[in-house]
């Protein structure tokens, strides 16, 4: 039976920190930030596709996208710096 668009974002939220070891925090915030970029869209207009299984492959996307985005990010610098 499919969730509400509310309980699914949810659900994935929760899969990412139980999954991948992340802060409710952090899940929270990239749950946020794919929501903002379009990415649950169709769940809103379909609700088959809020289903369990589907809340798990899209924390693996989200997951990966995260990591993905991470090798593309220069390290950060030391505070200070030398003259």
């Amino acid at each position: 039976m499919p969730m509400t668009y509310e309980a699914y974002l949810d659900e994935v939220t929760t899969l990412l920190t139980e999954m991948f070891d992340m802060s409710d925090e952090a899940a929270i915030k990239h749950v946020m930030r794919v929501q903002a970029a379009d990415f649950f869209t169709l769940h809103d207009d379909h609700p088959e596709m809020r289903t369990q299984e589907r809340a798990v492959q899209d924390a693996k996307t989200i997951f990966r996208q995260i990591e993905q985005s991470r090798a593309h990010t220069p390290p950060r610098q030391s505070g200070k710096r030398n003259k």
